[in-house]
């Protein structure tokens, strides 16, 4: 079967989403935030790898529904769950339709996010807490769920969904930019604890990704800089770095944080 248009690489190059073998057969992953962009490029791209899917969202079921129906189309599993990340019981909910269709999960990539700008003094603690209930306790709590799943089954892998804004801030979104910071410390922290049980976990932070281009690269008004690449990001190839953290070749990489930002930020 063809792959899916969305997830070529640029200029039609042959990518991670549209290589010919399965190294993930057999494995079962879950995608949160399933319902478009990057999460659903990275569903898409692990059911072309062989991978058996939960896709997620939080109320998009019309959405995440077409996305389920394209991996099953590729002859590939799938099972559709909704929820709210930052609630405890729907998080469990979400977890035990992993567990009833397929054993567990493998691969969990925390992609739930929630986006919103706010001058710092205009914010309010609801604002921060919100934002960051979605950021970080979601990833805590989808985390937790899906470790317990992988010490059962013997390992496993767990990428999560960071930002640039965690490394260089973000004027009118501090609230994210910290949250996506947390994220770098639970990725170390998963990294660390889990080791031992063959798990590994490890975090990819986009910049911008939309696929814009421009003559020059310029100043990002709310970040202070910009693509030294002269364009934003495209969705495949923010997909392809996610999509190879979960193949069996990078199991000697973990607690580690992947910048996929044009060179926006260089460590």
């Amino acid at each position: 079967m063809q792959p899916d248009a969305s997830c070529a690489g640029p200029a039609g190059r042959k990518t991670m989403l549209n290589r010919t073998d399965m190294p993930l057969q057999g494995k079962v992953a879950m995608v949160t935030g399933a319902s478009r962009r990057i999460g659903r490029a990275v569903a898409l791209g692990l059911a072309q790898a062989g991978a058996d899917l939960i896709v997620h969202a939080r109320q998009s079921r019309d959405e995440v529904e077409a996305v389920a129906a394209e991996i099953r189309a590729m002859g590939r599993r799938a099972e559709v769950a909704l929820g709210d990340v930052t609630v405890e019981k729907d998080v469990l909910a979400v977890f035990e339709v992993a567990r009833a269709a397929f054993g567990g999960v493998d691969i969990l990539i925390n992609n739930a996010a929630i986006r919103g700008e706010k001058p710092l003094l205009d914010m309010t603690l609801q604002e921060w807490r919100a934002t960051n209930a979605v950021i970080l306790d979601g990833a805590f709590l989808c985390s937790r769920e899906a470790l317990r799943s992988m010490v059962e089954r013997g390992g496993g892998t767990i990428i999560n969904l960071g930002g640039v804004s965690a490394h260089v801030g973000a004027k009118k979104r501090a609230h994210v930019a910290t949250g996506k910071a947390g994220l770098v410390g639970l990725t170390k922290s998963i990294a660390l604890e889990f080791a031992d049980r063959n798990i590994i976990a490890n975090c990819v932070a986009p910049g911008k990704i939309g696929g814009k281009r421009s003559a020059t690269s310029g100043a990002s008004p709310d970040m202070g800089t910009g693509p030294i690449l002269g364009r934003e990001g495209e969705i495949a190839e923010a997909a392809f770095v996610i999509l190879s953290l979960c193949m069996p070749e990078a199991r000697f990489m973990t607690g580690q944080t992947v910048h996929v930002s044009g060179g926006m930020y260089m460590p």
